[in-house]
């Protein structure tokens, strides 16, 4: 049998970059902020608030002290995981047959964290099980009290937008935002005197940048009817995630490791299980804003 996979083997390096770079092409959050290596134990992000502005001093002039304040950012991996059965012709596979099933798996988990990065920091929830996670606590936009939350309509869309962007702290720019399908089409549709004014959002298109703005449309913006319509803020700056570049694949071949009710071996499969630790901060709730629907009263 060839060695392209062993039982408890890590993703080679050139896999790992591979994955994440099709992450980044996935997730609104890692194509809208930077990136950073995060170790197992988690590591610490210090962020600077200093209000007051430069002074001008004469010579031998006294020099009064700035305020300034200093905050430190635990940002902690949380482990995910997502398993799959093959057919257990994998273990006596030619090396490029193994490579090509290695590489559809890659394809698939790669959208998988993609849209998990999205869930979790967005909306603080576990992807599949779409509950809140006690992991996550208030470390997503939709759980921190303080961003500033905007009421969305229709019929104000560009007003929204607007109104979202002025709330962000002035100390930070709007780098970015991440819309929801349904409020894309919104402004795609939207026409002053017949003629459209977002042509480049028609058709369902993800453009990248709107105004000169970098944006990016997906679907885990409303995830699980949230009631999420975007997200605006510095995302460049107030806003990092990472992983750990040690990712396990491990090969299982008996048992019945997802619970099915079937055995492994009795169907001719194999388990890919594969491990992954991804952590991300908001480095300062006041350098975003989100519109959100407002809520439904019952009668």
């Amino acid at each position: 049998m060839a060695d392209v996979l062993k039982k408890g083997e890590l993703f080679a390096p050139e896999t790992v970059t591979d994955l994440f770079n099709k992450v980044a092409g996935k997730s609104s959050l890692a194509k809208l902020a930077g990136t950073m290596p995060i170790p197992f134990n988690g590591s610490e992000i210090f962020t600077f608030s200093m209000d007051d502005e430069v002074n001008i001093v004469a010579e031998n002039g006294v020099k009064p002290a700035g305020s300034i304040a200093l905050a430190p950012i635990k940002v902690v991996p949380i482990k995910v995981e997502y398993g799959a059965r093959v057919t257990d012709e994998f273990m006596y596979a030619t090396e490029e047959k193994q490579l090509d099933i290695l590489k559809a798996f890659n394809e698939g988990y790669a959208k998988k964290v993609a849209r998990a990065i999205d869930i979790m920091a967005m909306h603080g929830l576990n992807p599949r099980t779409k509950e809140k996670s006690a992991l996550i606590g208030t470390n997503s936009f939709d759980t921190n009290e303080s961003i500033t939350k905007i009421t969305y309509d229709e019929a104000l869309i560009e007003d929204n937008i607007e109104t979202a962007i002025a709330a962000v702290n002035e100390a930070y720019d709007v780098t970015g935002m991440a819309m929801s399908k349904t409020f894309s089409s919104s402004l795609a549709k939207l026409k002053v005197n017949g003629v459209k004014q977002y042509p480049e959002l028609a058709w369902g298109a993800n453009p990248g940048s709107v105004n000169g703005l970098s944006v990016d449309v997906n679907s885990t913006v409303s995830f699980n009817n949230s009631k999420d319509k975007a997200i605006v803020g510095d995302f460049a700056n107030a806003f990092k995630w990472g992983y750990a570049k040690e990712i396990p694949l491990e090969i299982i071949p008996y048992g019945d490791p997802d619970q099915s009710g079937k055995d492994l071996k009795a169907n001719g499969q194999i388990y890919l299980r594969c491990e992954t630790y991804i952590g991300w901060g908001i480095l300062d709730p006041t350098a975003f804003s989100r519109i959100e629907a407002a809520e439904q009263v019952t009668v």
